[in-house]
């Protein structure tokens, strides 16, 4: 048997992969205190996440395959819209032990949101054929809508107070497993997903210019 690289590289995981880069770069872009292009990457990640699994469902794939995307997805989730805010908010506050509780804990929520979201969607697929239409918990990636837009706020001294960011924190890590079923958004609400995305990215442009991205 011919032996290749293990894990699977077909169109179906184009966009998890390449979210999760754009994610490990924003990582990058925080360590150089570069916030604003780390906050890009958050939002590019966000919207790879968004049609991820438009994409995938365009191939009839194997049930390995399903469950490899269930987990390769959530993996991805984790470092996009867990790791990366909370390394953003502990290096923007200033590295404090405040901030770093608060990020740890964020972190963690996301975590458990994540492991249990592909519990149930394993058990899901299982059962069912179609299509999810609800999530339990708040999902993971509407950090990329808030985050940015906080940080917006912050740069124009509209909201003065770094303390802003770890409450932000705290309330979407308290979100995510909190057992509150939210309905799964269609095609309209992606695309107003996507225009907030678009309008931030614009906003920024316009208050820091093109290098900010």
């Amino acid at each position: 048997m011919k032996k290749r690289l293990i894990g699977y590289y077909d169109y179906t995981v184009v966009l998890t992969y390449g979210g999760m880069l754009s994610a490990f770069y924003g990582i990058l872009c925080v360590l150089g205190q570069n916030y604003w292009r780390a906050l890009f990457s958050l939002m590019l990640a966000g919207i790879c996440d968004m049609f991820d699994g438009t994409v995938a469902g365009t191939r009839k794939r194997t049930q390995k395959e399903k469950n490899f995307g269930i987990q390769i997805d959530s993996l991805s989730d984790l470092i996009s819209f867990g790791v990366l805010p909370g390394i953003f908010v502990y290096t923007l506050c200033g590295q404090s032990a405040m901030a770093g509780a608060v990020a740890s804990a964020f972190v963690l929520c996301a975590l458990i949101r994540l492991a249990y979201f592909n519990v149930l969607e394993t058990e899901r697929q299982q059962q069912t054929a179609e299509k999810r239409k609800s999530y339990l918990g708040v999902p993971v990636t509407t950090v990329a809508v808030f985050l940015p837009a906080l940080y917006l706020l912050y740069d124009r001294q509209i909201c003065r107070r770094m303390i802003c960011f770890p409450i932000l924190l705290l309330a979407m890590g308290i979100g995510y497993i909190l057992p509150v079923e939210i309905r799964k958004p269609g095609i309209i609400g992606k695309a107003g997903l996507v225009l907030v995305g678009m309008l931030e990215v614009l906003a920024m442009i316009f208050f820091m210019g093109w290098d900010a991205v």
